[in-house]
């Protein structure tokens, strides 16, 4: 959850490539915002895809790791109800 003092605004400095100021600034023409909002949203944007990623590569690496077990000899581990208790003890 965000809080009010994670709300406040930080003046950060950076260099970027005349060519993103020249698309950044084509943005703030078409969609009325500054640059400040557009790349405050362009940031926002990319950390929310990276996590998503992180969040369906851990769901992969579990599957793999989960048909793996099921895959073995040991028949207790064949059913979820199986696995639960493995897992426990």
């Amino acid at each position: 959850m965000i809080t009010l003092e994670n709300l406040q605004k930080q003046q950060v400095g950076l260099r970027l490539p005349k060519y993103l100021i020249d698309e950044i600034d084509e943005f703030t023409k078409e969609y009325a915002l500054n640059r400040s909002e557009i790349i405050t949203e362009s940031i926002k944007a990319f950390i929310t895809e990276q996590k998503t990623k992180k969040l369906y590569d851990s769901f992969d690496v579990s599957c793999k790791e989960l048909k793996n077990i099921l895959q073995t000899d040991d028949s207790k581990l064949q059913n979820l109800d199986g696995l639960i208790d493995e897992l426990n003890h």
